[in-house]
């Protein structure tokens, strides 16, 4: 119909030569020649007279124009129309009779919204504008019912008909606004009662201005003051649209204020719901559809269902139906120049789209945008702090509960048991964990913890926990023992435990043991356990650990694989414990730690060659410790390095006071393989022989062969540095190790010091007595000087000097002597040396 209309008009105004008229007065007049046509039409079909075909056809003109000249009001995301409907039903009620007031407004409504499409750009369909006038002919029907039920007459008007006229018009426009609300309801599916709603309340104004209008019309009807109306009118439509404009930016910025404290959600899912149901509301739309960049997930959400479909793992190319779609406004969402999101907006219309919603478009999308970027923020952080949490309680390497969260959840754990019932501690640790490390690499060894680790947690049950302490070590809390009543004694129920919990100790080691390949080679996992049983409320955590820990020191100094805690033996242990912190008063006295020289003496001369300093502790409680008693505790303490630069200063004190008597007698130390962990022992030891004036080559630094089987840098770092002072190195105890060959292509050494095993079984051993003959052999070859240790009678060292070696030290040439003894003997020995023909020749290696 528009498309016909349009070609008429233009017909008619080239005959009439007013091409020159504005498009709206230009459709305004084809609308008003058509209107003549259709009453001209109808009153010949229907026998009308002349007059009131001319009253009818002047109320379609009214109602016509009554559209054509209406505003748009926006409710939520649906446009609808606000006119001056009710004003031209009154006056039509005095133009025509009731009963032609439903056609007039059907009529008038056909007419005008095919202009109103032409005039506004927004096409509507034919479907549309049937629905359209079906609606409001039916609203006037309603209207006409009033106006016919209330039985008064409309001419001349009185104070009644002007009531009843004015409850006509309510109902027509109540009425209306429910069939449309009905409309929008079953097509777009919005809320019927918030669209009735939202239309009345913005539009009070205008329905009291109509009403007035039609009344003071019908007033003013026939009388010479008729011209005021049109003022009238055209002032009551400026208040109109202010007032439409005024309450559209009102709800516009209270829904966008309501959007904007919607959005402040900690997740995605819940800021793209809010997000999509805010865009509902703010801009004219058919569909949103926003996808998160960083997720790649894409979230959708159309008038009609009202629901929001997800889609997962969306690519960068436009969805399947966006050829068909209506016309779309996208917004890019950014944060801090990047990228997070994209805001597709499918229009309703694309004529509804304007400038202010551009503005709107682009507050709301920075606002959705940062949204969503403090969602992601917050759900990082959340997975950072969560995987913090659980890193900070868990093993890296097992994934097992780590030292830390098993104290804290087992005593927890013990809280909230009954105080009567077992428990039970089992502390494992692997046995020759370091010859795998020290063999097959530190990754070999990684992976049998994994595959002990996993064999454990096939077997942990309901309520226990399993940990890895560190290193080889790990723990299991066992709190459902099977054993006695509550009836029986408390110390025949932990015994019976005790027995349970040890022969769960050894299902463990028996499914450790079971071989598994590491590297490519077969291996055995075999492990030590210790047990400790008690009740839950007896001890903390950090007391059963203890325990159980004094237990697997009894199992592997015993050799049993599994030893429960014996209290008689606790005792013992303690007081090793308590040795590092008596060795720091040591450390700080004058009478406690003292050393004891024994010398070593060429075996062809008898002249000293050499004093070892070996430390002796004279403990005011336990008497005399050797460092057998001590030493390995020190080397587990932070008081290694101050108790090494003790040993070193006493020992080269000494050597000065025999520098000064002309004594040429250099003096060894024993060397912790830890020591060589310290970066400051060379500068330690520079500092020591500046301070006692003895040269470099006067100290012998004695090492045993497990240093080479460290394959940390800072080793040979250290080992240069004192080979840089000038200081000598011997290894001590040698043969005795699994890499001796090894070593020395490793580590520049000056002595060899073959250990006493071997030169004690040399009489009745001929596999010993080769042994040292090796070692000598070496030694010539390398050019490396050969001492024997554990010389204690003459026979020995005849037979060493036979094989060549070239010193010896034992008790057959001096014990151990204190500081003051010392001088004097070695002095002695100087004094009683004598070239000594050599027992028999020996070729000499070219």
């Amino acid at each position: 119909m528009g498309r016909w209309l349009t070609r008429a008009a233009d017909g008619l105004y080239r005959w009439s030569g007013a091409a020159a008229l504005t498009s709206r007065v230009r459709i305004v007049i084809t609308c008003l020649v058509v209107t003549a046509v259709l009453v001209a039409g109808v009153g010949a079909i229907f026998g009308v007279r002349d007059g009131d075909l001319g009253q009818f056809g002047l109320l379609i003109c009214l109602i016509t124009l009554a559209h054509l000249f209406g505003l748009r009001m926006r409710v939520g995301s649906t446009t609808i129309d606000v006119d001056w409907g009710e004003a031209a039903l009154i006056v039509g009620f005095i133009l025509v009779p009731v009963s032609w007031i439903p056609a007039a407004a059907g009529i008038g409504v056909l007419l005008a919204k095919p202009v109103v499409s032409l005039i506004s750009g927004n096409r509507t369909s034919p479907m549309e504008t049937v629905r359209a006038a079906a609606s409001l002919t039916l609203s006037a029907a309603l209207a006409a019912l009033v106006v016919w039920a209330g039985g008064v007459a409309v001419v001349p008007m009185s104070a009644q008909a002007a009531a009843v006229v004015v409850l006509a018009a309510l109902i027509y426009l109540l009425s209306s606004a429910v069939l449309l609300a009905v409309h929008l309801a079953v097509r777009d599916g919005q809320n019927m009662i918030g669209v009735v709603w939202q239309a009345l309340r913005g539009t009070p104004v205008m329905i009291v201005g109509n009403v007035a209008l039609g009344l003071v019309a019908v007033r003013l009807w026939g009388s010479s003051w008729l011209w005021v109306l049109p003022p009238l009118l055209w002032l009551l439509h400026q208040l109109y649209v202010h007032r439409v404009h005024e309450d559209e930016e009102r709800r516009t910025w209270r829904a966008f204020a309501l959007a904007s404290r919607s959005l402040h959600r900690l997740d995605e899912l819940a800021v793209a719901q809010e997000g999509l149901q805010a865009a509902r509301s703010l801009f004219p739309v058919r569909a949103v559809e926003l996808t998160v960049l960083g997720s790649q997930t894409r979230y959708r959400s159309g008038l009609r269902t009202g629901e929001e479909v997800l889609v997962e793992s969306v690519s960068e190319t436009p969805p399947a139906d966006a050829g068909r779609a209506a016309p779309a406004v996208t917004r890019v969402l950014e944060v801090a120049g990047g990228r997070v999101g994209v805001l597709t907006l499918r229009l309703l219309r694309q004529r509804a789209w304007g400038p202010n919603d551009q503005h709107r478009l682009a507050v709301f999308g920075d606002a959705l945008a940062a949204a969503l970027h403090d969602a992601a923020t917050h759900s990082a952080l959340r997975e950072l702090r969560e995987r913090t949490m659980y890193e900070s309680h868990h093993d890296p390497l097992t994934r097992l509960l780590n030292r830390d969260a098993l104290m804290d959840r087992g005593d927890a754990v013990l809280r909230g048991l009954d105080a009567r019932i077992p428990v039970a501690l089992l502390l494992l640790d692997m046995d020759h964990f370091k010859e795998v490390n020290d063999t097959l690499g530190h990754l070999a060894g990684d992976e049998l913890l994994q595959t002990a680790a996993s064999r454990l947690s096939a077997d942990v049950g309901h309520g226990e926990l399993l940990a890895r302490l560190g290193g080889d070590e790990f723990a299991l809390l066992v709190t459902d023992l099977p054993g006695l009543s509550a009836e029986h004694d408390e110390a025949d129920r932990l015994s019976a435990a005790n027995l349970v919990a040890q022969r769960r100790a050894r299902m463990l080691t028996a499914a450790l043991a079971s071989p598994t390949e590491v590297a490519g080679v077969t291996l055995s996992a075999e492990v030590s356990v210790g047990v400790a049983v008690a009740t839950a409320g007896e001890f903390d955590l950090t007391e059963l650990l203890r325990r159980a820990d004094v237990a697997l020191y009894q199992a592997k100094e015993s050799g049993s694989r599994v030893a429960a805690y014996d209290p008689h033996r606790d005792r013992t242990s303690t007081d090793r414990l308590a040795l590092v912190a008596e060795l720091r008063a040591a450390l700080a006295a004058d009478d406690q730690l003292h050393l004891v020289m024994q010398p070593a003496v060429e075996l062809d001369t008898g002249a000293p060659s050499g004093v070892e300093a070996l430390i002796r502790w004279h403990h005011p409680r336990r008497g005399l410790l050797l460092p057998k008693h001590f030493v390995r505790a020190v080397e587990a303490s932070d008081l290694l390095g101050r108790f090494t630069r003790h040993v070193l200063d006493q020992a080269l004190t000494l050597a000065a006071q025999w520098q000064r008597e002309g004594l040429d007698v250099p003096v060894a130390v024993n060397l912790s393989p830890r020591s060589l962990l310290d970066p400051q022992l060379p500068n330690d030891v520079d500092e020591l022989l500046r301070r006692h004036g003895i040269p470099a080559a006067k100290l012998v630094l004695e090492i045993t062969e497990t240093v080479v089987l460290s394959p940390l840098p800072i080793t040979d770092q250290v080992l240069r540095e004192l080979r840089g002072l000038g200081v000598r190195f011997a290894v001590d105890d040698f043969g005795t190790g699994f890499s001796s060959l090894t070593f020395l292509t490793r580590i520049a050494v000056d002595e060899l010091k073959v250990d006493r095993t071997f030169v004690g079984r040399m009489a009745e051993s001929r596999q010993a007595a080769a042994i040292v003959q090796a070692v000598v052999d070496l030694g010539r070859q390398l050019g490396l000087r050969v001492v024997a240790e554990g010389v204690e009678t003459a026979d020995q060292r005849i037979a060493l000097r036979r094989l060549g070696c070239d010193a010896g030290q034992g008790f057959y040439f001096s014990h151990p002597l204190p500081a003051d003894e010392i001088t004097e003997a070695l002095h002695t020995l100087s004094r009683a040396a004598r070239p000594v023909r050599p027992l028999r020749a020996r070729p000499h290696p070219a």
